[in-house]
């Protein structure tokens, strides 16, 4: 039987939860969601496709084999980063803007995508770490396919 090793290629279910059990991905079906069975993802290990904690929990797994494994934020997204807040004038942001919404802004590596952390009297904060940074994270893994 074979094990996922570091340049193995793998295809795998999972579902990503948050530790209070709220599913945030799957690739699965999960009733009462909106989460509808798709394909498998597929890895191909020591490559950075998916997480560092991800591709380290597949290790050693084999076909057909589950696991349940909590990712520290250092494995996932990494740490919130304060240098990743920016504070701009209203006027560089729709009229309507709601603290919690997602925009568009162009960033020093082209487009990319902000939540608005803070609406102030004349400027907004503007967040651009991923929306999982800072987070732990638990995945179910179901091991599909190894090549």
């Amino acid at each position: 039987m074979s094990v996922i090793k570091k340049d193995s290629t793998v295809k795998v279910h999972y579902t990503g939860k948050f530790k209070n059990n709220e599913v945030f991905d799957s690739s699965k079906s999960i009733e009462g969601t909106n989460f509808v069975d798709k394909d498998p993802i597929e890895v191909k290990l020591g490559e950075g496709m998916v997480i560092p904690g991800f591709e380290n929990a597949l290790e050693g797994m084999s076909v057909g084999e589950t696991k349940t494994v909590t990712i520290p934020s250092n494995e996932a997204y990494g740490p919130i980063r304060e240098d990743s807040y920016q504070e701009v004038e209203k006027k560089f942001v729709p009229d309507t803007v709601k603290e919690g919404e997602m925009l568009q802004a162009n960033g020093p590596n082209g487009a990319m995508t902000v939540m608005v952390k803070e609406v102030k009297e004349n400027t907004v904060v503007l967040d651009a770490n991923h929306p999982l940074a800072g987070k732990d994270l638990v995945f179910d893994l179901e091991v599909v396919a190894i090549s």
